[in-house]
């Protein structure tokens, strides 16, 4: 079988030490700019002299100010409606934009084509090719996006920022799946801007942020202008009270995935032929396996608890591990992965549960075709575990606990 998975170049993840810090840097910054009762009072609509709530100022003043940026803007629209706002408050129909030459975002694609914006690509995984584009002369303006196109890109998003700073090239990031994961995200690593949705980090549904340089960001506060564009206050109260939580707990998650990978590589689930940590879209696993029967995984993993789709990646509605297939983006690169490579992000769950889950998924699908088809209709089975072998990697002999939710779960369904 020749599927392989490419390797892969996972960003840079938060220790659980740095990301508690990060958590109580943002309430200090939520101190400087909110009296104790304003965190329960929330207003609404165009106040005059701002153009938008002052609840939503107030939290745009923090946001700005943890992230080191002049300025910030909250807009509807979520991830797509923040890269949309920047975007137009820069670029006019027929400007060039240097992108990576990569598959695009799909949401994104459809910004750049509304836009009419001529998109030049280079290979920011080669250096030569990234300078050789700076060097002529063309771009006011380059769009990076901060988690990999590709499954195997490898380029630093940091230095490639850096050069295009150096070339006199301004740079807006589309920090989606990457802000509050990795250490410092585009505007911290020195973009005149950085876009991402509220919604992934746990927040309201819709809601995004556009923080950086305070040319682009005014601009985008002078165009959304209708009362009914802003996000309300209360609607900004809430995205900051779940951002108060989300260091931690992606900190948390990237150790938990780290350690699947490892449990996974060491043969701990029959039928996993390989393992990459991947940043495709979010910080997930790709799990290949030794038989064409991805696209029938979601939906047997769902029968034992997994989310087989996701609502926003991470969003608050995801508390599941989710087993889906590949992003449509990574596919369009590598389609020939699509029936052998399942996509895991353990959400709020551990290893243990997931590697059940997994097992268990497999285990079901032995009698599935080379298409990825039933050859016949899986058979109802137990709900009880199937017991766990000791990686290899493990130090101790001492068997793994097993994971009590489905213990109690078989005996509520008399399983």
């Amino acid at each position: 079988m020749s599927v392989r998975l490419p390797r892969t170049f996972p960003l840079p993840t938060v220790a659980l030490e740095d990301a508690v810090a990060n958590q109580f840097r943002l309430m200090e910054c939520v101190a400087r700019h909110f009296e104790g009762r304003q965190l329960f009072e929330a207003d609404a609509g165009v106040v005059p002299g701002l153009g938008r709530p002052r609840t939503t100022a107030r939290v745009e003043t923090v946001l700005a100010e943890f992230l080191g940026a002049p300025a910030a803007a909250l807009v509807q629209g979520a991830g797509t409606g923040a890269i949309r706002a920047a975007l137009g408050a820069v670029l006019d129909a027929g400007d060039p934009l240097l992108v990576h030459r990569a598959p695009v975002y799909r949401t994104t694609g459809v910004t750049l084509r509304g836009l009419g914006v001529e998109t030049v690509e280079a290979d920011f995984n080669d250096r030569a090719a990234l300078d050789r584009a700076l060097a002529s002369g063309r771009f006011r303006w380059a769009f990076v996006q901060h988690s990999r196109q590709r499954v195997a890109d490898s380029h630093d998003p940091g230095e490639v920022l850096a050069a295009c700073r150096a070339a006199g090239v301004r740079t807006i990031v589309d920090d989606n799946y990457a802000v509050f994961r990795v250490p410092r995200c585009g505007v911290e690593l020195g973009a005149d801007a950085s876009c991402f949705s509220l919604f992934k980090l746990h927040g309201p549904e819709g809601v995004g942020l556009v923080v950086g340089a305070r040319d682009l960001v005014g601009r985008g506060h002078d165009a959304n202008y209708s009362g009914g564009g802003q996000v309300q206050g209360h609607q900004a109260l809430d995205a900051l009270r779940a951002l108060s939580h989300v260091p931690v707990m992606w900190s948390v998650q990237s150790r938990v995935g780290t350690e699947i990978a490892e449990r996974l590589a060491a043969g701990e689930v029959p039928g996993v032929a390989e393992v990459r940590i991947a940043n495709v879209q979010d910080r997930c696993l790709l799990v290949r396996l030794d038989r064409p029967v991805a696209r029938a995984v979601p939906d047997a993993a769902a029968r034992y608890g997994a989310a087989p789709y996701p609502v926003g990646a991470n969003s608050r509605y995801e508390i599941a591990p989710l087993f889906y297939r590949m992003s449509r983006s990574a596919l369009e690169d590598a389609p020939e992965l699509a029936d052998w490579t399942v996509r895991i992000n353990p959400m709020r769950a551990g290893a243990d549960l997931v590697i059940d889950i997994l097992r268990r998924a497999l285990h079901d699908l032995r009698d599935v075709d080379g298409n990825g088809r039933p050859a016949a209709a899986a058979p109802v089975r137990a709900r009880g575990l199937v017991p766990t072998p000791v990686s290899d990697a493990a130090s101790s002999s001492t068997p793994r606990p097993v994971h009590s939710a489905h213990g109690s779960r078989d005996q509520q369904e008399g399983g």
